[in-house]
């Protein structure tokens, strides 16, 4: 059974202003959502983590297998026209955010779709919140996402794909998944969100983030 919901997904229209993106409540399906908060990554330090550095259980195994899936790939392809079967995934989970994340930028330029899949419980904070930006100044903003669990927000990356929040300290899960434009970038994310890993365990020192 599948855990996300591509027909809401594909019956969301994309957002061009002031860049393709769109943001799917619900994309997870509710059903799932309980499973797949016992099985997420036990991430207990900030940053983006590697897949496998921290235990995690079969539910969220299986959201990350139908993810890679060639469905998603193509829903994802349909709704961005851009033919991503060919391009490599790239998968990282956040469990902890700290008062320097958040930071406006607009992701590297080897990737090609953005996708975020928040999972936490129903967001009151005013920090936290994803803001697609117009320009780097987090008040020029065209749309605001609470990261709740199961929603969807994704975009296509540009030069100018601007997005950023205000601080937030505390536990905040994300999913995220790229398409990028190679292995070698993939290796070289990997090994250095793990050495990042490593060296706040070891010495206590804080991987830069965003």
């Amino acid at each position: 059974m599948s855990m996300l919901d591509l027909d809401k997904f594909r019956a969301t229209p994309l957002q061009h202003d002031p860049y393709d993106f769109l943001c799917v409540p619900g994309f997870v399906k509710k059903e799932h959502l309980e499973a797949l908060h016992r099985d997420y990554p036990k991430v207990d330090k900030p940053g983006s983590v590697p897949l496998g550095v921290f235990p995690q259980g079969p539910a969220f195994d299986a959201l990350i297998d139908e993810l890679r899936g060639p469905e998603v790939a193509k829903a994802f392809s349909d709704k961005f026209g851009v033919d991503l079967s060919d391009y490599p995934t790239m998968f990282t989970a956040r469990g902890m955010c700290r008062a320097t994340d958040g930071k406006i930028h607009p992701d590297s330029a080897s990737k090609i779709v953005t996708v975020l899949i928040y999972m936490n419980p129903p967001w009151e904070a005013t920090g936290g919140r994803l803001r697609i930006l117009r320009s780097q100044d987090l008040e020029d903003y065209a749309a605001e996402v609470p990261p709740e669990e199961g929603t969807l927000m994704c975009f296509r990356r540009s030069d100018t794909s601007w997005h950023g929040h205000y601080p937030f300290e505390g536990q905040r899960r994300a999913v995220q998944m790229n398409w990028v434009k190679g292995s070698v970038y993939i290796w070289h994310e990997q090994w250095r969100h793990r050495v990042g890993v490593w060296a706040k365990k070891l010495f206590g020192v804080e991987q830069k983030g965003y």
